[in-house]
């Protein structure tokens, strides 16, 4: 995150500094979220956990265009879905669950994103899912899991086996539903979901015009093994992110209010 993103300027004496600059990288991911069209109205959510012995996270108020979504509007709810501190929007419960589910037991998971983009619903609608044929599935290979489908994502008793679905891949296509990707820093989450967004946009354009063709799992392990966006040597996406933060700044930088 470049340095201006990390202002403290407007921070209000009640969040701590540590707080706040992940209240601004959340929110300026969703303001990018928004750049990229990955939107679906006020639905989907990105969080992202705070520091601190609790599982406290952020996430984005239910009723807001992510146009709309600021640091100092993010809701911070906890593992039983109490909103931490004053608010006047509630939260997703759709979104709480799952998000709740995975902060609390995957390791590593301190982010976590979902869309419904039409790609990602696309393809998680296929029966044989995500198709190793291109240049962004290959750098998938053994980073993706599937989830079936079990209806909206409000009833806990669906967290185990999003668990077990999940193992520790960070990419995963929620059957008949959408995409989710999670890890560490935003930037590490948005480029593996970026990645499986591009895989599923090129699937689709592919199968339009005829059959794929396929990638061979040698090359497809090859092509992860290489892969920038997991790379800690190249930043693991996060020259990516801050490259778009920068494009954001010169739009509106309210995000950071």
């Amino acid at each position: 995150m470049n340095a201006a993103s990390t202002s403290t300027d407007s921070r209000p004496a009640h969040i701590d500094a540590e707080e706040w600059a992940l209240r601004v990288q959340l929110a300026a991911t969703y303001r990018i979220f928004d750049m990229m069209g990955w939107t679906e109205l006020i639905y989907n959510h990105i969080s992202l956990r705070v520091p601190g012995p609790e599982v406290h996270f952020l996430i984005n108020p239910f009723g807001l265009h992510y146009s709309e979504v600021t640091a100092s509007n993010l809701l911070k709810i906890d593992l039983q879905g109490r909103i931490i501190g004053e608010s006047r929007w509630p939260f997703n419960p759709a979104g709480f669950t799952p998000h709740a589910t995975i902060h609390a037991s995957v390791p590593g998971a301190h982010c976590v994103m979902h869309t419904h983009t039409t790609a990602g619903m696309g393809v998680a609608c296929l029966e044989d899912g995500l198709s190793p044929s291109n240049f962004y599935a290959a750098q998938l290979h053994g980073k993706l899991a599937y989830h079936d489908f079990e209806g909206i994502t409000v009833h806990a008793d669906e967290g185990p086996r999003l668990l077990k679905s999940i193992g520790d891949r960070p990419a995963v296509i929620l059957r008949n539903h959408g995409l989710l990707a999670w890890g560490e820093t935003p930037a590490r989450t948005f480029a593996v979901l970026w990645l499986l967004q591009r895989a599923c946009e090129i699937q689709l354009a592919t199968q339009s015009m005829g059959k794929p063709l396929m990638v061979s799992e040698a090359i497809q392990a090859k092509c992860t093994a290489d892969s920038l966006q997991f790379s800690a040597r190249f930043g693991a996406g996060q020259d990516v992110f801050d490259a778009l933060v920068r494009k954001l700044d010169h739009i509106d930088t309210s995000y950071r209010s």
